[in-house]
């Protein structure tokens, strides 16, 4: 049996996360993302590959949601309250509480400020959170009879979870997105060691290898310190979950060390609704995080104060942190259009962005110009710093998380094209692993584990009790246990299987031992003629002159498995005499090869005991 993995997004780029796994008869959708570069039909996944007459209750077991973010949430109310799908969805506490807030401040920015056309309402989004059931750490949860899912800690956000789903014997990750590096509010990802058909990860870093957090930090912390000391403004475009409680702990504390006394701004309530929230789960942050709690709240912060629409225009230097990130839409695109024409002012960019935002323009260049739309153009002359804080793993982590699970088969989603065919390579040419990038649309099957229950004869019991080691010819000192080796799998028609010891072999086939007395191999050497044309033409004669033999080519060796002969043909073989002929041996043979006349002599004896 196999495993089909289709891909409905995050195939070859970053956006709209949706993968669909079949496994034995069930079909999990992990994620239903929207992508934040598009405004037409490519912002959602193509349902229609699930079901082509709508029902996608009967196509989907269930759907799981590894985090909160758009990316991986965004299309969830329509895809249950528009298009129909009214089965089970899983997510963790911490994501059901947050993705409410994500989607009502996406659905409020592009249909209440920018007029745009409603994919759904406040309405779809509440229906849609009352069919969510929410998961535990390592709770194993029993979907049907046959599925069970698991969920484990990915750091990346708050609540993000990596997914374990198991049907029968098969099994398989789906990683979401995750890190494997601390930082200051979240744990590193932190899986079991476990049997895997197959892993899906993602692979934005897919080649970056990143330099240590420190340096990053006090890049960041210099860039914004020498900008705001210049009186200019710093707008740091950030999601309101993850890297604005990341990087406002950082500002906060570098704050009191420095005794600045420069406002830092949040640009909207969902951020004090978001810092709410992070006070209320704290069991889902790091230690340090649960240390700090003993005395204080890390997310009570001193400096940072809630932003005014007046204070766009208003003199003097300030922190601005302005939703959403990527620069996509929304305050921190309203926000950019005034403060960009000041070359006193800096644009930070934190993390990755989605091509076609305003963000991945000005982190691919230094442009003079923006076009935000066909009437619109923004003079570009503050500085641009970009710096990676980034809650995606890096290329180190990935190899280090799929070399931990030593999958049979791993595929690549949630990345760049380039990078994620570079990643591929390594991960066959250095873990060994068949490893697949799959595009939007495209499905990747591989093999399913099925065991098979066997019983295992007593004598079979005993010589596994018993060591039987052996060293091996390599340079390396290297010792084999042959016990498994000398095993024999026994399956017969209608009965159980069963695992034996190779000498009960003969018995239960009821067939005589067969034994090798004595054998020699040597090379030949013949000039004029090449090892495999020589193989073929032996092979030949050798067929002509004993029936019933077995014989056997590979590369420059025969193989000659089974043949009768009374005596030797040869009458003045040496080898002839004492053979009895009740004996069913061979011993030599002389046979011409072309014009070549070979002394080959097969000195061996072969035959049967009594």
């Amino acid at each position: 049996m196999t495993i089909d993995c289709l891909v409905l997004g995050a195939g070859q780029e970053v956006g709209k996360s949706c993968v669909i796994v079949t496994i034995n008869g069930k079909r999990i959708m992990f994620d239903c993302g929207m992508h934040m570069g598009y405004d037409d039909h490519r912002r959602f996944p193509d349902f229609s590959l699930l079901s082509k007459t709508g029902d996608f209750d009967n196509a989907l077991s269930c759907i799981v949601i590894t985090h909160f973010h758009l990316d991986h949430v965004g299309a969830l109310p329509y895809f249950t309250e528009v298009r129909g799908y009214k089965g089970p969805v899983y997510m963790s506490y911490p994501t059901k509480a947050l993705a409410p807030l994500m989607l009502e401040d996406y659905r409020r920015v592009m249909v209440d400020r920018r007029g745009e056309e409603e994919l759904f309402t406040t309405d779809h989004i509440t229906n849609c959170m009352k069919k969510v059931i929410a998961l535990d750490l390592k709770q194993t949860v029993q979907v049907d009879q046959d599925l069970q899912i698991r969920a484990y800690y990915a750091g990346h956000v708050l609540g993000a979870v990596m997914i374990y789903a198991k049907v029968g014997d098969a099994a398989i990750v789906y990683t979401g997105d995750y890190n494997m590096t601390p930082d200051r509010h979240l744990g590193a990802a932190k899986i079991d060691r476990l049997h895997l058909d197959l892993l899906i990860t993602e692979s934005t870093y897919a080649t970056t290898v990143r330099d240590s957090k420190y340096a990053r930090e006090r890049e960041f912390l210099q860039a914004v310190h020498k900008c705001v000391a210049g009186g200019g403004k710093a707008l740091i475009p950030s999601f309101a979950l993850g890297r604005a409680q990341e990087l406002c702990m950082l500002l906060d504390d570098y704050w009191e060390r420095m005794n600045i006394k420069v406002p830092i701004y949040f640009s909207a309530g969902l951020t004090i609704q978001a810092n709410m929230y992070y006070k209320m789960l704290l069991s889902w942050t790091s230690q340090k995080v649960k240390e700090k709690c003993a005395g204080h709240n890390p997310f009570d912060f001193k400096n940072v104060r809630d932003f005014e629409r007046s204070f766009i225009h208003a003199p003097g230097p300030c922190v601005l942190f302005a939703t959403p990130g990527m620069l996509s839409g929304g305050f921190s695109l309203e926000v950019f259009k005034h403060w960009a024409p000041s070359p006193s002012n800096l644009i930070a960019l934190p993390g990755y962005c989605v091509a076609g935002t305003i963000g991945h323009k000005l982190m691919s260049g230094k442009p003079t110009k923006i076009n935000l739309d066909k009437d619109t153009q923004i003079d570009v002359r503050c500085q641009i710093h970009q710096v990676s804080f980034s809650p995606h793993t890096d290329a180190k982590g990935i190899m280090d998380l799929t070399k931990f699970l030593s999958p049979r088969h791993a595929v690549l989603v949630h990345g760049e094209k380039p990078s994620m065919m570079s990643l591929k390579e390594k991960i066959s040419s250095e873990l060994g692993i068949p490893c697949y990038v799959p595009a939007i649309g495209e499905t990747v099957s591989v093999p399913s584990t099925h065991y098979i229950r066997a019983n295992a004869s007593d004598m079979f019991l005993r010589h596994c009790s018993t060591p039987n080691f052996r060293f091996s010819n390599s340079t390396q000192l290297r010792v084999i246990d042959q016990r498994v080796a000398d095993s024999v799998l026994m399956v017969e028609n209608n009965k159980k299987a069963k695992i034996v010891h190779q000498d009960e072999v003969s018995e239960m086939l009821q067939e005589k031992n067969h034994a090798v007395t004595l054998a020699l191999c040597f090379p030949l050497n013949v000039k004029g003629i090449t090892d495999l044309d020589l193989i073929k033409r032996l092979s030949e004669k050798i067929s002509e002159t004993l029936s019933g033999s077995e014989i056997q080519e590979s590369g420059n060796c025969l193989q000659v498995g089974s043949f009768r002969a009374s005596v030797c043909p040869n009458e003045n073989c040496s080898h002839r005499r004492g053979v009895r002929s009740s004996e069913s041996v061979f011993l030599c043979c002389s046979w011409s090869v072309s014009d070549l006349e070979l002394g080959w002599q097969i000195i061996s004896a072969i035959k049967h005991n009594p």
